[in-house]
């Protein structure tokens, strides 16, 4: 079941492309899985370039992303790896489906990338899908933790919203680093969608990195609402730092080794 009225599909999701034969079948198959209920999806643009920020607690919640981005009438694409896109066949599909490459490079050659980017989002009325955390969350509750600034320098530096989107309920499909569990089926996923994160007072400020993290821990602060109306209880004051823990901020968490 969804919240929200039927919207009209966008002019990209209507168009023949290559998400048509992926969405008839991973759609019905993640129906299967889950019970995805979206509320919010009028915040999505149905036209024009976005960045959806969501949250990340599991390594199955991009399918539900995915398949909601898709519900809500437009095309799933995210950032995806720089390498990914060197991989024969793989890379081939990647660039149809208009991913996008995450810079591994030189920050003055990453600057040069985003822009790139941002240009062309803007110039083909795309929308992105990026975790601004950069990686699963390492608090022990899976709050959204800090989150990094890819996603608020792809927006500024195209003057593209970015819109905040936070889940709930997949943990119980596929815990984080655990196993996944097909039963019962369809498991309740709440998904929240937030108006554009109010992000006026950074845009004139250009792409410094101390007016990055501020705006980046204003997009983390609407998830973070979002992921606690959710949940039914608030967030923590302050988002998890994996530095202050003595955490790495990609692979596996030791205790879940």
């Amino acid at each position: 079941m969804s919240s929200h009225p039927r919207r009209r599909a966008s002019p990209e999701k209507t168009r023949p492309s290559v998400f048509w034969p992926a969405a008839a079948i991973v759609v019905p198959v993640t129906g299967l899985i889950a019970k995805i209920e979206i509320t919010g999806a009028e915040n999505l643009p149905i036209e024009g370039p976005y960045v959806l920020a969501p949250n990340h607690y599991s390594e199955f919640d991009p399918v539900i992303i995915a398949v909601a981005t898709w519900r809500m009438g437009r095309a799933p694409r995210f950032m995806a790896k720089e390498s990914l896109f060197r991989v024969p066949v793989l890379g081939s599909l990647l660039r149809a489906t208009g991913m996008i490459p995450v810079a591994r490079s030189s920050s003055a050659s990453a600057a040069k990338q985003t822009i790139a980017q941002a240009e062309e989002l803007a110039e083909h009325g795309r929308g992105v899908i990026v975790y601004p955390e950069g990686s699963l969350t390492r608090d022990p509750d899976l709050w959204p933790m800090r989150g990094k600034t890819g996603a608020v320098r792809l927006a500024i530096e195209g003057n593209i919203p970015v819109i905040p989107m936070a889940t709930w309920g997949v943990q119980k499909i596929l815990p984080r680093y655990g196993k996944l569990s097909l039963f019962p089926p369809r498991k309740r996923v709440q998904v929240s969608v937030g108006p554009a994160v109010d992000l006026d007072a950074y845009r004139s400020r250009g792409v410094g990195n101390a007016n990055l993290v501020a705006a980046t821990d204003a997009v983390m602060a609407d998830i973070a609402g979002l992921l606690s109306g959710l949940r039914g209880e608030p967030a923590p004051a302050e988002r998890w730092n994996p530095a202050v823990h003595g955490q790495n901020e990609t692979g596996r968490l030791d205790s879940e080794k």
